[in-house]
């Protein structure tokens, strides 16, 4: 008899479970999964991350120090597409032959274009004009960034609307302080010294916002086209090393700066070629490993910026 009454309380208890479970939104298994957020790179990761926090997966493709460019994704990539409900890419060439977008639509997923709200910087692209892809080295355009997967976040899990929007006005408040911190620090190297010589043309948005390069309209100098890969504007011609060889000695910059992502052999010829010494190794495409002080988007704009100044102050 009371193995009985036990037996009859477990399962009362059970029917109790049930119903609140569709009473209370809260305790429904359904609101309580994570939605699946694949992003194309490690800054769009990050970025998601910042605003979904903990309610959030967020998985990216390519690993810290991977080159989008020149990346071709493996089987393990499609099934991790296979499970999201949202995926993010840069766009504007620059995931090579659009691998991200065309994941996205072999498995039906939804993508969402997190440059759409930036109007881009032109480059030249073997004789013609494209947009150059690596808007987030501006942190005002990171901001941009975030407010696009904002709005795709919302659009996927409306019910967690208010805790989004706390985070992301919380991380817009800290690139608001990144931006005025950069904008301090590179006060402190003398105008005319202002020039970024980099592997390739990652930096235009960066000297851009903050004034490297007025010889150069204020855009990068290097000398790899925006492409480390196959794709347009990739690779070194001998003319446009001859012209950065020029720009370099010209300039009389006293450091120039290798990539993460980049092979830096280019780079070390040109200066071993003009004297010129090498100013240490800036994140560009990827942000840094786990552990390492570029692992997050501040993080890795952080360490690039302390880098540049003090290499060239």
């Amino acid at each position: 008899m009371p193995r009985m009454s036990l037996c009859r309380s477990t399962i009362l208890l059970l029917c109790i479970g049930s119903l609140l479970s569709l009473i209370v939104p809260g305790l429904s298994p359904a609101a309580e999964k994570r939605p699946v957020v694949v992003a194309s790179t490690t800054q769009l990761a990050d970025f998601a991350r910042q605003i979904g926090g903990d309610q959030v997966d967020v998985r990216s493709i390519l690993a810290p120090g991977a080159d989008p460019h020149t990346y071709l994704p493996t089987p393990r990539d499609v099934e991790t597409v296979l499970s999201a409900d949202l995926c993010l890419e840069n766009g504007l060439h620059l995931e090579g032959k659009n691998w991200m977008g065309t994941l996205a639509r072999d498995a039906g997923k939804p993508l969402l274009t997190a440059t759409a709200a930036i109007t881009p910087l032109t480059i030249d692209g073997g004789g013609e004009p494209i947009p150059d892809p690596h808007a987030w080295l501006s942190a005002p355009n990171a901001a941009a960034y975030v407010n696009t997967i904002l709005a795709g976040l919302i659009d996927i899990d409306p019910q967690r609307r208010a805790l989004y929007e706390s985070r992301a006005k919380l991380y817009l408040q800290q690139l608001r302080v990144l931006d005025a911190w950069i904008r301090f620090q590179v006060g402190q190297i003398p105008p005319d010294q202002r020039v970024l010589v980099t592997t390739h043309d990652a930096f235009n948005y960066f000297c851009r916002e903050y004034r490297f390069n007025p010889g150069n309209d204020y855009l990068s100098i290097a000398p790899v086209g925006w492409s480390t890969g196959g794709e347009v504007g990739a690779g070194i011609t001998p003319e446009r090393r001859r012209q950065v060889v020029e720009s370099i000695r010209r300039s009389g910059t006293k450091a120039i700066f290798v990539e993460t992502t980049v092979n830096p052999k280019q780079v070390r010829e040109i200066a071993t070629e003009t004297g010129i010494v090498i100013g240490g190794e800036l994140y560009s495409d990827s942000m840094g490993p786990a552990g390492s002080a570029g692992e997050t988007y501040i993080g890795m704009m952080r360490e690039n910026v302390l880098m540049i100044v003090e290499a060239l102050k």
